[in-house]
């Protein structure tokens, strides 16, 4: 995989073809978040929506931990790094865009959990798409118990995700949850062996990237343009972002190959 120059010391980015690969790499801290971190997951968000070929994201942990949610002292300083320092003047918002509370990147974000994805790990967990958890992982929102509030969403996104109950059970004990019970709630797609999250999600992000990259980003759009709508102003919406798709030369690519049967070349267009 390609190292990308948007990587920061405590984030790595890289891309192999279509995907687009984020690792938070701080892992003598459990991969808590500092300024470092969420200046590289915002630039990484913006590269994944402004790059073409992009198609997918995946977000993980480096060495068997996810994210043991924020680290306060070192989200409150700046990074050492003096370019990194430059691109978090030039960045508003930065920690709301890395959280992906803001300005979400338009390419799915599949999530590969090892280890403990807490507080702002679940809040990360929350905005992505598609959830990989390792078996042994450890999830949970535990700003409540703290007498905190979780920022990142969680309070906003998580009861529009899963049943009520569930999701109010996690906000407001903020206790922890297992793979098999986060799995159950529907908070998560797929639980798989310790070890394996990474490569599963990659099979996932291969997946998607070889759908037609057009009705993907229409996809995601729809469900976030039409969040709160009646259906028949939602539908409009829908019929406005699906008409293009259905009339792209992806489209009729895809009945090509379909009838040639052979795999489709999608051009993103």
């Amino acid at each position: 995989m390609e190292l990308l120059p948007i990587s920061t010391p405590h984030c790595r980015v890289e891309r192999d073809g279509h995907v687009l690969v984020v690792t938070m790499n701080r892992p003598e801290a459990r991969n808590a978040l500092s300024s470092d971190m969420l200046i590289g997951l915002a630039s990484a968000w913006a590269y994944a929506s402004a790059e073409p070929d992009v198609r997918v994201a995946i977000l993980t942990g480096a060495e068997g931990t996810f994210c043991a949610g924020a680290d306060l002292k070192a989200m409150g300083q700046p990074s050492t790094d003096p370019d990194v320092q430059a691109r978090a003047a030039r960045i508003p918002n930065f920690h709301w865009k890395g959280l992906l509370r803001e300005d979400l990147p338009t390419k799915p974000v599949i999530c590969a959990v090892e280890g403990y994805a807490v507080a702002g790990g679940t809040e990360l967990l929350v905005g992505t798409d598609l959830r990989v958890v390792a078996e042994s992982a450890t999830l949970g929102l535990f700003e409540a118990k703290r007498a905190l509030f979780p920022m990142g969403g969680s309070a906003v996104r998580l009861p529009r995700q899963i049943p009520y109950c569930h999701a109010m059970d996690l906000l407001l004990t903020g206790r922890a949850v297992t793979a098999a019970e986060a799995l159950a709630m529907g908070l998560v797609n797929r639980v798989v062996p310790d070890g394996q999250a990474l490569a599963v999600a990659r099979e996932l992000a291969d997946d998607v990237a070889a759908s037609g990259p057009l009705a993907v980003q229409a996809i995601l759009r729809t469900y976030r343009d039409t969040l709160g709508l009646p259906e028949p102003e939602a539908l409009k919406v829908s019929d406005d972002l699906g008409w293009p798709v259905i009339g792209s030369e992806d489209a009729k690519e895809g009945t090509r190959a379909f009838r040639e049967k052979r795999p489709p070349h999608y051009q993103g267009h």
